[in-house]
């Protein structure tokens, strides 16, 4: 449908009707300093050939869709096939707005039932909701769902944790005067520092641990031993899996004692598009308090007056819904096409093809270490990874200008470590998926080599 703007008639009627004289004096609230005085630096209208092309050529400018790709930490290259897209189209799952009128949206409703499913069979936990906007905001409505249930208001957080998930959590508490957050540091083997973690729970009026798995470096976290030192302090453990496909390989972590999970839903199936979209995954314990303090929306399974099956929302505890100061959350609403990808894909794959895929990562993941090992790099840690792990140059120096000269042979080598962590500056953080095919497994330690 094209867009009608008013006419001039409409719009000089509209005026006289509010008292007004022009359009810009409807801005004469907004300080002159705020103002903009130029056009918009964006591209003229269009005809249909000329904008299809341009919008081919910004799409072109995805490197990871061409390039031979080792890009991870936080944004992963699976494999998602046709079949998704083709389905994504169909009628059933359509409707006009969100789903708040059952009645009408039967289609949305149960694919977001049916998401909710998966994603408490992924993280081990029994309530899981409709979905987030990301990883990062899922882990921050973590944080403050803790300090609600607590009443206590510190957050601690491990520095292994992904950077920009620590970030957004940090965003997140700036605006509550009685939060404090706590960061420890990670271990010379690239785990949470549990002498740490002991401090700081000991100072006591602390909420929750936030804990990567895998953690920021690839590494595997001990969840176990982290939930129980949380838990002696009455505080909540929340995991944070940025790469949930490493969960068809790991535990659980509801099964490790963690108490909310969350993570990021882009490598279940959403293909890597400059960094997003993504689709935030979020589960909790089931007791009362958790089941009315967790963010977002849920939808429930219920029958209908003649005994037929069907599904409503449940829950919705934003502010949309009932009043600001009992709301748990200001999220507007759910991923909800992210999410219907992210099922889809998921039947396709079933439990069974979900761990073969986790097993041919992690294998394909260890060929790339031993190869490069035996090729005279050295690994950044060495304790168990699923896809992804630090490596250093071998001729020393920076990784950047490596990574620079990789990609100037069409190889996207990894993610500069330093750019998170100065202290790893000559590190780049590698990722392997089912994609990757031994050649390009080895061309990568070819390169490498001739680089340094």
């Amino acid at each position: 449908m094209r867009y009608i703007p008013h006419t001039q008639a409409e719009i000089r009627e509209m005026l006289e009707v509010i008292g007004v004289a022009s359009v810009d004096a409807l801005f004469d609230v907004v300080p002159e300093k705020g103002r903009l005085r130029r056009e918009l630096a964006i591209e003229s209208a269009m005809d249909e050939v000329t904008l299809s092309s341009h919008l081919e050529t910004l799409a072109n400018k995805n490197d990871a869709t061409r390039a031979l790709s080792f890009l991870g930490a936080g944004i992963y290259d699976h494999h998602v096939p046709a079949m998704v897209d083709q389905m994504l189209t169909r009628g059933e799952w359509l409707t006009a707005y969100t789903p708040y009128q059952p009645e009408v949206s039967q289609g949305t409703l149960q694919a977001i039932f049916e998401f909710q499913t998966i994603v408490s069979e992924l993280l081990g936990l029994p309530i899981a909701n409709a979905s987030m906007y990301d990883g990062a905001s899922a882990l921050a409505e973590a944080a403050l769902m803790a300090r609600r249930l607590t009443k206590k208001n510190t957050v601690v957080a491990s520095r292994a944790v992904h950077p920009e998930y620590r970030e957004v959590v940090q965003t997140y508490l700036a605006g509550i005067d009685s939060a404090k957050y706590v960061e420890i540091p990670y271990g010379p083997d690239g785990l949470t520092d549990q002498a740490a973690l002991a401090e700081a729970l000991a100072a006591g009026d602390v909420a929750c641990v936030l804990v990567g798995y895998p953690n920021i470096f690839g590494q595997v976290e001990d969840l176990r031993a982290i939930s129980e030192k949380a838990h002696q302090h009455e505080a909540l453990c929340v995991s944070a899996t940025p790469e949930t496909q490493a969960l068809s390989i790991l535990e659980s972590p509801g099964a490790l004692g963690v108490d909310i999970a969350v993570g990021e839903g882009q490598p279940l199936g959403i293909p890597p598009q400059l960094g997003g979209p993504g689709c935030g995954l979020f589960a909790c314990r089931n007791t009362r308090e958790m089941l009315q303090n967790i963010p977002g929306r849920l939808c429930g399974e219920t029958v209908d007056a003649e005994n037929k099956r069907g599904f409503v929302l449940t829950l919705s505890t934003r502010e949309q819904h009932i009043r600001r100061d009992k709301a748990t959350s200001n999220i507007c609403t759910n991923h909800g096409l992210m999410a219907l990808s992210i099922t889809i894909r998921m039947c396709l794959l079933g439990k069974q093809g979900y761990v073969e895929l986790g097993k041919l990562c992690l294998s394909k993941s260890e060929y790339l270490k031993a190869k490069l090992k035996a090729a005279g790099f050295s690994l950044l840690f060495d304790g168990p990874t699923f896809n992804e792990f630090a490596v250093r140059r071998r001729a020393g120096g920076k990784a950047a200008p490596a990574l620079a000269a990789l990609a100037a042979r069409g190889i996207l080598g990894g993610v500069d470590l330093g750019r998170f962590y100065p202290e790893h500056d000559d590190c780049m953080l590698i990722a392997v998926t089912e994609k990757h095919t031994r050649e390009d497994l080895d061309r990568l330690v070819s390169e490498l080599v001739s680089i340094g």
